[in-house]
């Protein structure tokens, strides 16, 4: 399989104005990387592309809207001519509940944003992705396969992208062209602020639920180096940072354990109880 040359590719990232999307944005175009920002937030994303100067267009979009996608996909060709990779990054997570009293809203706009606003992304650049022989690049997380208990929603999303991206590596075999997935622990963003001190009880139910090094936080920047490595051997998949490996390729005996430990954990409990 041939590697991926990151310079002068065109390169839609959704998400783009802040956290990991806007640290692989700095990181891709310091490569040579042309780009096509995404984000809900205009002002942001402009700010991003202010910083980095040329070959940068910047869009605000909805990654839900499947004709906003649609069109964004269509004024990058419009401005580049070509479009050679994608990275849906955009997402969201919902404030820390259980199911039972999370409103029905919040859990369906989760699986909006973050799994179907990542197939709303792909679609329309699949067909040029083919033809340059790109590449595809799906943020999921450790919660693809950690339980979700209290991101009950944002788990299943990730869970669900960590399968597209599966699945699309296998469609593109042979093509050209192909797919990752990003795997991220704990990284510093609005995202993971609940369970890093901006909220008592989920900091402290992420401090009990995962020992050791694995409740640490890891900068985006660290992300975004993983991900031009990455990217540039086409990797299937890429966890950052690489204490998760033995995890992810034991996920099915530590779903075993994790879950054991959750039935009989009485501190646990009473957290849950009382969020």
């Amino acid at each position: 399989m041939s590697a991926f040359s990151i310079e002068n590719k065109v390169i839609l990232i959704t998400g783009a104005g802040n956290g990991i999307g806007k640290a692989v944005a700095e990181a891709l175009h310091a490569r040579g990387g042309r780009l096509v920002l995404v984000d809900l937030e205009s002002a942001a994303c402009e700010r991003l592309a202010d910083s980095l100067g040329g070959d940068v267009l910047c869009l605000a979009a909805d990654v839900t809207d499947a004709e906003v996608m649609e069109r964004a996909v269509r004024e990058g060709l419009e401005r580049f001519g070509r479009l050679d990779m994608v990275f849906a990054n955009a997402g969201i997570v919902n404030e820390p509940a259980t199911v039972a009293n999370m409103g029905r809203a919040e859990f369906e706009r989760v699986l909006e944003v973050n799994l179907m606003g990542a197939y709303r992304t792909v679609k329309p650049c699949l067909p040029h992705i083919l033809q340059s022989g790109g590449h595809i690049l799906l943020a999921s997380s450790i919660y693809a396969f950690m339980n979700g208990t209290t991101a009950a929603p944002y788990a299943v999303s990730k869970a669900g992208i960590e399968m597209l991206g599966r699945s699309l590596r296998g469609e593109l075999a042979g093509s050209g062209a192909t797919a990752g997935v990003l795997i991220p622990g704990w990284v510093q963003t609005r995202l993971a602020s609940p369970a890093l001190g901006g909220n008592r009880i989920a900091t402290r139910l992420q401090r009990l639920a995962f020992p050791g090094p694995l409740k640490y936080a890891i900068t985006p920047e660290t992300v975004a180096e993983a991900v031009v490595r990455g990217v540039e051997r086409r990797a299937p998949r890429i966890i950052v940072p690489r204490r998760w490996v033995p995890l992810f390729v034991l996920r099915g005996l530590v779903a075993m354990i994790l879950d054991a430990v959750l039935d009989r954990e009485k501190g646990l409990h009473k957290l849950i109880r009382k969020l």
